[in-house]
């Protein structure tokens, strides 16, 4: 009979089961009735802050496997946190406004040029609202634990007048201006967009070589049938050609073609590689000029006589491709832009909205796709002459990134926010800030350094209207009052109140201007940038709600926001407060195919965060956030998670274990001291407080990949293959208050409760069924406090060693291996074990002080000076080992073979020892006889 028998430890009072699917949801309900974040919340008043700013997810859709990995992350940072001396509020928030919301509707049949503004902005607004109660109920099923009944929308009220402030606070800075420069424009959506709205593909585009003839030589190109090679990528912008970039620093041959009448310009460097291109067979060099000396020669537009082209010089001319002579058109290109205004050109973009050319760009382009326009400009120069050549060119080229159509450069009216004016204290803000990866700052100041302004209107209705009035000349009207009030509107009302009133109705009462002697004035149409919406959440969250810190403590997003959400709330809080909006950066890879593809619902490579949750549990997706390198892109397969789901297994059924030989254990009347403690249980609390303090301070780090390799490490080496395997020949033999079975529990449910409390952050749902069933005061384990670490006497030596030790068993458990293979033994239980060793190893095994026999799970131990170790099966310097068949017979309490077996009468099957342990504590059974249940 085993005392697990007697004691009916695990039979009734603790039964654990999985069945996850189920089991989180109902647990999940119970969570909420008691209100357990408001619970931490309350608890964790007085405490000192740590904020966790949430970028809010775009409201459209199901959430995907990269929004799971990414609230994971953050609930199990602010979990730990909030059990670790932290006061750890987390305001969830979603991104409410934009393009895509305007497309969903599109979609679903509403014409938004049939309805007034008004009334489409209100399927926009409930739209939006359905989404975030969607993605709402996905994420409360992943187990996150936030501020659900009061999140942050940019379309709330607060938030948007919060929106106006902060673009008041840059206006009144002078970081606001009204410009016509060239601008990421999607001709798909046909509205401008920011950097962060664009995505790279590779395409083909036609390259054409072709002479544009000098008219004004400046005394440098003197022939009369001069032409300049021009090469460009983007054929159909010729029409808004202006100019010719050449760079200053390289050479420029002027050639003479054999059987032609005119010279031609190139650079030296390219002229035998183009002129193969050309069919220069015979041609000869007539002078050859630097780059500089051919600023300001004057040559003529291929299709308009009435157009001069000025020659420029351009340091961005490269001799990667073409002809070192680059067509400009400032109305179509950043780089022709910047180089136009240096010389005082005409910003001409004859393109519309919708991507086709207009009448200014003459009759035959006049209607044209742009797309199209290529090849009629191609004709165009192939009949009058001038075309050299055209080919094929594939080229990087931006694309809408939800649209996924190629845009245009295009010139037009827009409102900026300068980046340019407070690049050096947006600069100098991210020193102060940690990022990890440690290459995030620099890839961050890196997009900063090299960003433009920010062009932060667009031509929709679903979103924050720029709050700008015009007076009757045109001037436009931003003012600290004019600001104010419309903010107090938006606060009241909502920014709908923009487009129901008029612009006076929207003014402050009285409101005058001189640039409007009769008081008319009107109101901008265009809305804000839905980034600058997400970009001041800053003053829309953190700096509005009382029980929040700005700067937040932490923001956590995936890498895309280095051009996204990292970026634009960078700019915006320099510009209004003079710091950076966060203190720390995390960024995570995206999550892709098995395979290393992009997830596309169209490839039908997706995994949904819903699918794996009602085959596995939601457990296992958190689980799995831990078990991968998310400072990376990350591969989602459905056989990953299978694999975390045995991870899952083996520590569900360790705890299982260690609450099963503690329910008979009450801690305050069975708990032993340290020094108490057998030897064996010693060195298992001390090595049990060493990975606790590794585990915390992996926490710290947000190292959860390390955590979740030390966590299993632990409970995989440490707990199971060790000391939960000698266990049982303890807790299930020992008396039931024996002092080796306290001692052990000790240890156990020390263990138990702090893994439980340890992993709380990544498992609650699992944690909290555990803490059900252990003697502890909380009703939730969340309302707990993260286990503290214990330091002991000589723990150093105790660790050193034990280590020792395991080494040796090490060696050990291949011996046994052996003898198992050769039929000695079968398990370990039946073996006798010699060991031959050096005078220093015997007195390791002595210094422990240990059960060995116990430790090594065998029936009989000896040890030998290693100099009689002649007939030992394995043989080393310090140490050899002998494995034999112990004698005597089975015991069937403790089935180990004894040679004292039916020494005691009344228990015939027993060894002397189990007799003593039955005749003690179970006396009834002395006269009764025993079976083994």
């Amino acid at each position: 009979m085993r005392v697990k028998d007697t004691l009916n430890l695990g039979k009734t009072k603790f039964k654990m089961r999985g069945n996850l699917p189920v089991k989180e949801g109902e647990r999940e309900q119970i969570w909420r009735e008691n209100k357990l974040y408001e619970q931490r919340q309350k608890l964790n008043e007085g405490k000192p802050s740590f904020v966790l700013h949430d970028g809010p997810p775009y409201a459209n859709g199901d959430i995907h496997m990269g929004h799971a990995m990414n609230k994971i992350s953050k609930d199990i940072i602010v979990r730990f946190k909030s059990m670790s001396g932290f006061r750890s509020p987390f305001v969830p928030g979603w991104d409410t406004h934009g393009l895509p919301i305007e497309q969903q509707l599109t979609k679903a049949g509403y014409n938004r040029k049939e309805m007034s503004t008004n009334e489409f902005r209100k399927l926009c607004h409930d739209y939006a609202l359905e989404q975030v109660d969607k993605q709402k109920k996905e994420f409360m099923r992943l187990g996150i634990a936030a501020e659900w009944d009061n999140p942050y929308l940019t379309l709330n009220h607060d938030f948007e007048a919060a929106q106006i402030r902060a673009f008041g606070a840059m206006a009144d800075q002078g970081l606001i201006y009204r410009g016509q420069k060239p601008i990421y424009w999607s001709w798909s959506s046909e509205s401008a967009l920011a950097e962060a709205e664009v995505e790279y593909h590779d395409v083909t585009s036609p390259s054409a070589f072709y002479g544009e003839k000098v008219i004004d030589g400046k005394g440098i190109l003197d022939n009369d049938n001069t032409y300049m090679v021009v090469w460009t990528t983007t054929p159909w912008t010729i029409p808004g050609s202006e100019g010719i970039a050449v760079n200053p620093q390289y050479n420029y041959s002027v050639v003479q073609v054999a059987g032609d009448e005119r010279q031609f310009v190139i650079a030296t460097e390219l002229l035998n590689k183009d002129a193969e291109r050309f069919g220069w067979t015979d041609f000869k060099t007539v002078k050859e000029v630097r780059g500089r000396e051919l600023e300001n020669v004057i040559a003529q537009h291929p299709f308009d006589e009435s157009r001069k082209l000025v020659t420029m010089l351009a340091n961005y001319v490269t001799l990667d491709a073409g002809t070192g002579l680059v067509h400009t058109a400032p109305g179509f290109g950043e780089d022709d832009y910047n180089i136009g205004r240096k010389y005082n050109l005409p910003i001409f973009a004859p393109v519309d909205e919708r991507g086709y050319l207009t009448e200014e760009a003459g009759p035959d382009f006049a209607g044209v796709f742009y797309e199209d326009a290529n090849q009629v400009a191609l004709d165009k120069l192939k009949a009058s002459g001038a075309l050299l050549d055209y080919m094929p060119y594939e080229h990087s080229y931006p694309f809408d990134w939800r649209t996924k159509k190629p845009i245009i450069f295009r010139a037009t009216p827009q409102w900026f926010a300068s980046v340019d004016k407070i690049k050096e204290p947006i600069l100098e803000s991210l020193k102060d800030v940690k990022f990890h990866p440690e290459w995030g700052n620099h890839r961050l100041s890196n997009m900063i350094k090299d960003r433009g302004d920010w062009v932060i209107s667009r031509q929709r209705v679903w979103g924050v209207p720029l709050p700008i009035f015009y007076a009757e000349d045109g001037t436009p009207i931003i003012t600290p009052e004019t600001i104010e009030h419309v903010a107090q509107l938006f606060a009241e009302h909502g920014s709908d109140i923009w487009f129901e009133k008029t612009a006076k109705e929207l003014l402050p009462d009285g409101f005058t201007s001189e640039h409007s002697p009769n008081g008319e004035f009107t109101k901008e149409n265009d809305i804000m940038d839905v980034w600058f919406d997400s970009g001041t959440s800053h003053q829309g969250v953190l700096a509005q709600r009382d029980y929040l810190t700005y700067p937040a403590d932490l923001e956590l997003e995936g890498s895309d926001q280095y051009r996204g959400w990292f970026n634009s709330s960078l700019i915006t809080s320099v510009a209004v407060s003079g710091h950076a909006p966060y203190k720390e950066v995390i960024s995570q890879g995206f999550t892709l195919d098995g395979k290393g593809h992009k997830m596309s619902k169209s490839l039908g490579n997706t995994i949904a965060p819903e699918d794996v949750i009602k085959q596995m549990g939601a457990e296992i997706v958190r689980l799995w956030v831990t078990s991968v390198d998310t400072s990376a892109d990350v591969r989602v397969s459905m056989e990953s998670f299978t694999k975390v789901s045995d991870m899952y297994k083996k520590i569900r059924n360790t705890m299982r274990y260690l609450l099963a030989n503690t329910s008979d254990f009450e801690p305050k009347d069975n708990a032993l001291t340290f020094d108490q403690l057998e030897a064996v249980d010693q060195y298992m609390l001390v090595r049990w407080n060493q990975f606790l303090e590794e585990a915390l301070t992996l926490y710290n780090q947000y190292n959860f990949l390390e955590l979740n390799k030390r966590l299993i490490s632990f409970i995989t080496n440490d707990l199971s293959a060790f000391y939960l395997d000698f266990a049982k020949d303890v807790v299930y033999i020992d008396a039931e208050d024996g002092h080796k079975r306290r001692s052990m529990q000790t240890v156990m449910y020390e263990m138990v409760v702090g893994l439980t409390k340890l992993m709380t952050p990544i498992l609650p749902h699992t944690t909290e069924e555990i803490w059900s069933f252990l003697n502890e005061p909380e009703e939730f384990v969340q309302l707990t406090e993260m286990p503290t670490v214990a330091h002991f006497t000589d723990e150093a030596m105790i660790l050193s060693k034990w280590q020792e030790f395991l080494d040796l068993r090490s060696d050990v458990l291949k011996a046994m291996e052996t003898a198992r293979d050769n039929k000695i033994i079968g398990k370990s239980s039946e073996a006798a074990l010699t060991l031959y060793a050096d005078e220093k190893t015997r007195d390791m095994l002595a210094s422990l002080h240990a059960d060995l026999p116990t430790v090594l799970m065998v029936s009989a131990l000896s040890i030998e000076d290693i100099a009689s170790a002649s007939e030992a099966e394995s043989f080393g310097d310090e140490l050899a080992i002998k494995v034999t068949h112990a004698t005597g017979d089975t015991c069937e309490r403790c089935r180990l073979i004894r040679e004292d077996v039916g020494s005691d009468s009344d228990y015939p099957t027993f060894c002397a020892s189990c007799a003593q342990i039955v005749r003690t504590n179970f006396p009834e059974t002395a006269t009764e006889g025993f079976e083994e249940k």
